[in-house]
């Protein structure tokens, strides 16, 4: 198989503006993101979809493979279906550029063994371990069945432990697997009443019976959203070169 990873990292950032280019012990966080998708060993190819010369001065400083992409596009899925047009995959490995500590590791546990030819997305989850990361509206919890198959998206804590306590809420962790008809369907899709609502660029695979499904990963990644996540990184970082 050929797999490509695509690394979308856009300047514009309504918390973070400039997030791609924060220093974080010395690299800029793209250079970060960059050293550690390589390490996978399922990846045949990495490239970085950006869109400013911002960001291409960096890559290009520091020897990173980027694609040049419109800065127009409404969400990351849309920039990874420009990379797709351009170069030939049978599957496209999304890492989010704001996602510094991400794991090789739980990149290729993403990956499917087979290719599929119909529309398909997999992805990567971590359970939740506290009630402040269940209730931030910033971690999109999900529901599975017992085939790994996702049910539902939401900003919400779901299920309401109505009827027990005794289950683990799901984190999506920023690892996204997508083969060229998902990324076509996605592209020419309208956006569905329920995505609009929740806010979940996910949510139109859902509303439209395109099967998702997730595997379980061991990572302390967190997506580097604001000042204090920033903080938070470099922290950990540091510490590690000490």
């Amino acid at each position: 198989m050929n797999i490509v990873g695509v690394i979308p990292s856009r300047y514009s950032s309504t918390r973070l503006p400039g997030k791609p280019l924060k220093d974080i012990c010395g690299h800029p966080m793209i250079w970060w993101v960059y050293n550690q998708v390589i390490k996978s060993r399922k990846l045949n190819s990495v490239v970085c979809a950006i869109d400013d010369d911002r960001i291409k001065d960096a890559c290009e400083k520091n020897k990173i493979p980027y694609m040049m992409t419109s800065p127009n596009h409404p969400n990351h899925i849309s920039r990874i279906h420009e990379v797709s047009e351009n170069v030939e995959a049978d599957y496209y490995v999304c890492v989010n550029g704001d996602e510094p500590m991400i794991s090789a590791e739980c990149i290729d546990k993403t990956i499917p063994d087979d290719i599929v030819p119909e529309p398909a997305y997999f992805g990567a989850c971590r359970r939740l371990s506290n009630a402040a990361e269940t209730i931030d509206f910033a971690n999109i919890k999900l529901v599975m069945n017992e085939s790994g198959r996702c049910i539902y998206l939401s900003r919400a804590p779901i299920p309401y432990p109505k009827g027990t306590l005794d289950f683990n809420y799901w984190k999506y962790v920023g690892i996204e697997c997508f083969n060229k008809a998902a990324l076509d369907f996605f592209v020419n899709t309208p956006m569905g009443n329920i995505e609009r609502v929740e806010d979940i660029d996910h949510l139109r695979f859902i509303e439209n019976g395109i099967p998702m499904y997730f595997k379980e990963v061991q990572s302390e990644s967190i997506s580097v959203d604001t000042a204090k996540d920033l903080d938070f990184v470099r922290t950990r970082f540091g510490q590690q070169k000490n």
